[in-house]
């Protein structure tokens, strides 16, 4: 079973990406939940999104997981909470910062020896879509560090997912997708 949790804060679009990931996923005849914990119902707390994938039926809806994936979409949060507990030892960190890996590593010692990649979702959110929600940038980073599909097919599938959306802002979400896709490192 693949698990993934997402870290960010209330109005980043967290539960919506761990939806719309999860309503990509289901296409493929794979078995998905997309759910999420809320510490607080205010926007800007921080809280937490899950995923899981399997080719059975998922009977475990608790949110406490060893995650394959670790989102951090929220660049704060990878430094003042952490975002390694219960990991593997084969976890994978996707990290919305500004500073590359080395820096980041160097700022949260927490991360060494880990497989940590980053991606400034939040900039790319904002000269793309014009508003600070990184969900589908850190999607778009995610299907890079994965390989889980193709691009092509992720952003056909997120366009239907986005399609009650104006046009000009599904446009603008894979533009956003794809330049994660380009720039996580």
């Amino acid at each position: 079973m693949l698990e993934i949790r997402w870290h960010s804060r209330a109005g980043q679009g967290a539960v919506t990406g761990a939806k719309g990931l999860a309503d990509v996923i289901s296409t493929t005849g794979k078995h998905v939940q997309a759910f999420a914990f809320y510490g607080s119902a205010k926007r800007g707390a921080a809280m937490t999104a899950y995923n899981r994938v399997d080719t059975k039926v998922i009977m475990n809806h608790e949110k406490y997981m060893k995650p394959d994936y670790v989102f951090v979409i929220d660049p704060a949060l990878a430094i003042t909470t952490d975002v390694t507990i219960h990991h593997k030892d084969t976890t994978k960190y996707i990290i919305t910062t500004h500073l590359s890996t080395e820096e980041l590593i160097k700022a949260q010692p927490r991360f060494e020896d880990k497989d940590v990649y980053t991606v400034d979702c939040i900039v790319i959110a904002n000269e793309t879509i014009g508003r600070p929600i990184p969900n589908t940038p850190m999607l778009g980073a995610f299907m890079k560090v994965s390989g889980m599909y193709d691009i092509e097919f992720f952003k056909e599938n997120m366009k239907r997912v986005l399609s009650k959306l104006p046009q000009k802002i599904v446009d603008a979400n894979m533009v956003a997708i794809q330049r994660a896709y380009d720039e996580v490192k």
